[in-house]
């Protein structure tokens, strides 16, 4: 390997480190971290491995992979945020390492892998998945790497028996992880575009690949056929709720996805430009690649557009092709002085206009992040002075035509909000008057107490998830039920007194342990809502005092 090629690999190593695990607690936990690490931590607590519960319940609808990763991380870092998102930004790393092996055997070309993970790894949606522990990347990423070891099965008459077993491995924990739902959206777009292109001999290697399909099938859907043998009521109803689902829930039009390009973030514009497929396919350097991974991108798009539910976070395997597409467009633009006139015009808009929202960057930050209390003067000076750099750095090389010197630019600034602007800029959207129920972990009157909630009360999952315990429905209207679970503690959006009837509250003495608010953003919010503001009360028995 030459020293350029050294610098770049330890150069794109340092930026994922950056990406995917500086500031790991930053962010806010969203309701499917919160249901993921429920499940993991119940998995752990009551020693059930192989049946998935959430809040006491079966959580059937989901593989076990990801839980069982997050399981042995719950035994080793109890309560670990941190500790659990870890293991999505290794997720996160392997797709971006076999995006870029991908990359470079399909064009031989070092820099057009090079910017393809650039622009993968700085996009909004890729950033935000590698951070948080959600399972959509382990299937996207184990599926990444069987896309390759397929490739070279296809292309190389030697090792194909490896090769093809490696991507039945990574196929089989991808089905393992989330189910079918890589194979729709990631592998069978790329089959789709290979049919499109000259396709090399399986002479001798039809058994390999049988063989592939096997261990898929063994490792992907052993899981499958044991819930089938031991809970086949509860499957059959999974599979009837999940079916209703996808036609009744988020139902959008077909087209709502037609804009996708938008999740491309800074590289919108030129995902937007390489639809002219006429023009680029007369012009571009890198014509073979950039017909593959646009055809891909199509078919993946027109494949999620077909299905009812929608939404944004399904594009993120879309994300890979799309920002081949874009480096395609990237290295062309290395030809410089010798482009035509509307590939200099394009890179020229593109990298003004992105070098004007660079520069614009500290006012945005002073609005919401000095004024808001969250940043402070010093760190407001120095990354305005980093910006203003940045917007420098990038407006002299769109108009010298050096585009890998750009790239390289947006990788630093991103580099630098994760590092330093990621926690300053989160705190200032959060909710400064929120006080969490993970409180009632420390309050001894409450250990070994189990929580209720009315079941005429719906309960946010994210409440079972900050409490640290299953928070099981009861029903307090019925006396004998609520004596029989006494003592226990009540978790309910109204004071015990509406909840309980006189019946109970006669029988009963409460003891209010407080008013909790877990609501990540501020009242001002249109997103803050009362299901997040919940009183804690203690019910014991009543005394009984004794007259002499």
């Amino acid at each position: 390997m030459k020293s350029s090629e050294l610098r770049n690999v330890f150069l794109l190593v340092v930026f994922c480190l950056i990406t995917f695990f500086a500031n790991r607690a930053a962010l806010p936990t969203d309701i499917m971290e919160s249901r993921n690490i429920i499940t993991a931590r119940e998995m752990v607590s009551d020693g059930n491995w192989l049946v998935p519960t959430m809040n006491g319940e079966l959580r059937l609808e989901k593989p076990p992979f990801p839980t069982w990763v997050a399981g042995g991380i719950e035994e080793l870092f109890p309560g670990s945020l941190s500790a659990q998102r870890f293991a999505a930004g290794v997720m996160a790393c392997i797709w971006v390492l076999y995006l870029y092996l991908f990359v470079r055997r399909a064009s031989r070309r070092d820099d057009l892998a090079l910017v393809t993970v650039i622009v993968f790894t700085t996009c909004y949606n890729m950033i935000l998945m590698g951070r948080s522990a959600t399972w959509d990347i382990y299937c996207h990423a184990f599926m990444m790497g069987a896309i390759y070891y397929l490739t070279l099965g296809f292309t190389e008459s030697r090792h194909c028996w490896r090769n093809f077993l490696l991507s039945g491995f990574f196929m089989g924990f991808s089905f393992l992880s989330k189910g079918p739902v890589s194979f729709y959206a990631l592998l069978l777009p790329y089959l789709i575009t290979l049919l499109l292109l000259p396709r090399p001999s399986m002479k001798g290697k039809w058994w390999a690949f049988g063989a592939m399909i096997v261990l898929m099938l063994v490792i992907g859907s052993w899981w499958y056929v044991y819930l089938l043998t031991t809970h086949p009521v509860e499957v059959e109803r999974v599979i009837r709720n999940e079916s209703g689902s996808w036609s009744n829930h988020n139902v959008r039009p077909w087209w709502y996805y037609w804009r996708f390009f938008l999740e491309m973030g800074v590289w919108a514009v030129l995902m937007l430009a390489s639809l002219a497929v006429p023009y680029w396919k007369r012009h571009i350097e890198v014509k073979r690649e950039y017909l593959l991974s646009l055809t891909w991108a199509l078919s993946s798009l027109i494949l999620l557009s077909l299905m009812q539910e929608k939404k944004t976070r399904y594009l993120l395997p879309l994300l890979a092709p799309c920002s081949m597409v874009v480096a395609c467009l990237v290295v062309h633009f290395k030809r410089g002085m010798q482009l035509d006139r509307f590939s200099r015009w394009l890179y020229i808009v593109n990298g003004s206009l992105i070098s004007l929202i660079v520069l614009s960057l500290p006012v945005i930050l002073y609005i919401f992040g000095v004024k808001r209390g969250s940043v402070g003067m010093t760190l407001e000076v120095v990354a305005s002075i980093f910006m203003v750099g940045i917007a420098i750095w990038l407006a002299v090389n769109t108009f010298k035509f050096r585009p890998m010197e750009f790239v390289g630019g947006i990788a630093a600034l991103f580099a630098f909000v994760e590092l330093f602007l990621l926690v300053p800029v989160g705190k200032a959207f959060g909710n400064p008057s929120g006080h969490s129920i993970s409180a009632v972990q420390n309050i001894r009157q409450l250990d070994g107490i189990p929580f209720y909630h009315s079941k005429d009360e719906a309960l946010r999952i994210e409440l079972v998830y900050e409490a640290h315990r299953k928070i099981l429905p009861l029903d307090f209207k019925n006396s004998k039920t609520v004596h029989s679970a006494l003592p226990c503690a009540l978790v309910s959006q109204k004071w015990a007194g509406e909840v309980l009837p006189p019946s109970v509250l006669n029988e009963v003495d409460t003891v209010s342990i407080g008013t909790f608010d877990d609501n990540k953003h501020p009242k001002t919010n249109r997103h803050y809502t009362s299901l997040f503001v919940n009183h804690v009360t203690l019910l014991r028995p009543k005394k009984v005092v004794q007259v002499e």
